[in-house]
């Protein structure tokens, strides 16, 4: 008798035991149901862009480009120097699928050039395309440049006006120079110092069309030491997923000289193209 008293016990806990375990699968069951949910509410992967590779920044420049921009390079003797010249050397880098970059540095008689060439391909991994994030890391660059609002004059103005009344609103370019010829022979330079330092509108730092998808190119003088005048030409330029940046300085050897900024923008810019159809190509 006493064991029949418990039998009614044992099935309620055995009720008990059963109705946890159905509350359990259940709660499973929703879990399970909602991690379908969870993977089709994911963001599409992001577009790639155009160019998967690089190429190798100190083979894109070609030699004829190099006697353009470095004519010391011709002056030099040795036919081996010269060869490694024609070489540069390469930048560091630990994933030549994402960034190269190449240096030039040569001195001649008249002056000390140095070009610095980098390719840069843009990989997002966020939900923007690598476009996208291309074209953002490009417009940072640009607004740190600080570019000068163009000037509604810039296209009219010519370029051999460099000599007129306008030479002081040429921007901070033309104060180091002044300086400089103000400490040389006053007879040979005072007059030729503005014409010579100050860049006009037409030649200002700017954006450029018809390079990439979008370009811009800056130009700084600088003193370097008392007198030594050094002009910077920078032209950057993205196209698609790539960045590519041009850094081409000269430093004359006589004192008190400025370095053409016409000239070296031509150059500079003519680099550009052949390295945008070198990324196509």
């Amino acid at each position: 008798m006493q064991r029949k008293a418990y039998v009614p016990g044992v099935a309620v806990l055995l009720a008990a035991l059963l109705a946890g375990c159905t509350g359990s699968s259940s709660d499973d069951g929703a879990t399970d149901d909602s991690k379908p949910g969870g993977s089709s509410s994911t963001a599409p992967a992001a577009q790639p862009g155009k160019y998967r590779t690089l190429p190798e920044a100190c083979a894109a420049v070609d030699h004829g480009t190099l006697d353009s921009l470095l004519p010391g390079i011709k002056q030099i003797a040795d036919e081996e120097q010269r060869e490694t010249a024609y070489e540069g050397t390469a930048t560091l880098t630990y994933d030549t699928d994402r960034r190269v970059g190449c240096r030039w540095k040569v001195e001649s008689t008249n002056a000390t050039d140095h070009l610095f060439v980098d390719f840069e391909r843009v990989v997002s991994y966020d939900s923007v395309s690598d476009d996208s994030k291309a074209s953002g890391l490009y417009a940072g660059k640009e607004m740190a440049a600080d570019l000068p609002e163009p000037s509604a004059s810039a296209n009219s103005e010519s370029e051999g006006s460099e000599g007129s009344e306008e030479s002081p609103d040429a921007g901070s370019s033309a104060s180091p120079s002044d300086s400089a010829s103000g400490s040389a022979s006053p007879s040979s330079t005072s007059s030729a110092s503005p014409s010579a330092s100050a860049t006009p509108t037409s030649l200002q730092p700017r954006t450029l069309d018809g390079l990439g998808d979008e370009a811009y190119l800056n130009d700084t003088l600088s003193s370097v030491g008392s007198t030594a005048q050094q002009r910077t030409v920078t032209v950057v330029f993205r196209t698609s997923n790539v960045i590519v940046t041009i850094e081409y300085d000269e430093q004359p050897a006589v004192t008190g000289e400025v370095p053409d900024s016409k000239e070296m923008q031509d150059r500079a810019r003519n680099l550009a193209a052949k390295l945008a159809d070198t990324l196509d190509g």
